[in-house]
């Protein structure tokens, strides 16, 4: 896919006020120091995951990480689309779209049996726009966490 970019330590000029601003507006209270840390690996080439720039490598206006785990219940590796972000200004534009059919294509291609994300089930707008790039509700799962 043109429009994905797989994100490298000289990327981080361009993504981390992208992760900043995703975790704002999602409220996460994450600051600088903590955004850098987590992304630093994923940007050396760290096995546990990879970012993605959406659009332009020179002014890109998202990105998307996966970070991947092993599922016996899928038969082997699966990862989990961790953040999808596209600028406010730029989305309804299909390109968050793109971006998760063009992940999910290289995934299946590189071996991965399963991808997985999640969305609040208040988030009806988030929901239909996952269902339509083919992602379905597991109605008898629930994601849960524990911070460590």
């Amino acid at each position: 896919m043109k429009s994905l970019h797989l994100a490298a330590e000289a990327d981080a000029e361009k993504l981390l006020p992208l992760v900043a601003a995703f975790h704002a507006e999602r409220g996460f209270g994450s600051d600088a120091d903590h955004i850098a840390g987590a992304v630093a690996p994923l940007l050396a080439g760290s096995p546990h995951g990879a970012i993605w720039l959406i659009g332009p490598r020179r002014a890109p206006v998202g990105y998307i990480c996966v970070t991947f785990g092993w599922s016996l219940e899928f038969g082997g590796l699966d990862g989990i689309v961790d953040e999808l972000y596209i600028r406010p200004a730029v989305r309804k534009r299909g390109m968050g779209f793109e971006a998760l059919n063009g992940i999910a294509k290289a995934m299946k291609d590189a071996g991965v049996k399963a991808l997985h994300l999640e969305a609040a089930r208040s988030d009806e707008r988030l929901i239909g726009f996952y269902r339509r790039a083919r992602f379905t509700p597991r109605d008898d799962q629930m994601f849960m966490s524990r911070v460590l």
